[in-house]
């Protein structure tokens, strides 16, 4: 598996809207061309989660890897990647005073839902030409 040097990785839920549309969102704020991006239900995806040892049954929304060192699941790594894109965004890092358990909490409780709020796509998305170098295959 050759993964792309000095990047991280956002492994996400390609066909959940939510998820979309925050990918779309940190695409638009990734001044620095941090992140990558790979679906999780993509054959990569499904390697990367295997080789970090994540069991999908515990998470199947949002992992952050950065090659190498670490990976982050659930609200840490939203919180980690609201504190690489900075700005704004950077206020949600406030919510680590708070222990796992607690924001995990708030996190799997949209994560559960986020199929009946914000629907559902028949397929994952298809990245425009502009965008699609920041998607891994």
């Amino acid at each position: 598996m050759e993964l792309p040097k000095n990047k991280k990785i956002i492994l996400f839920d390609g066909v959940c809207n939510l998820c979309d549309a925050t990918v779309q969102k940190v695409i638009k704020q990734d001044k620095n061309d941090t992140f990558r991006f790979v679906s999780l239900q993509s054959d990569l995806g499904k390697e990367i989660v295997r080789y970090i040892g994540v069991d999908p049954t515990k998470t199947d929304s949002i992992i952050l890897y950065e090659p190498g060192q670490a990976y982050h699941i659930k609200a840490e790594a939203a919180f980690e990647i609201a504190k690489t894109i900075g700005g704004i965004y950077s206020l949600l890092g406030l919510f680590t005073i708070f222990p796992n358990w607690l924001t995990n909490f708030g996190y799997d409780f949209v994560a559960r839902n986020r199929y009946k709020w914000f629907g559902k796509k028949e397929s994952c998305m298809i990245p425009t030409p502009e965008i699609k170098s920041k998607f891994l295959e």
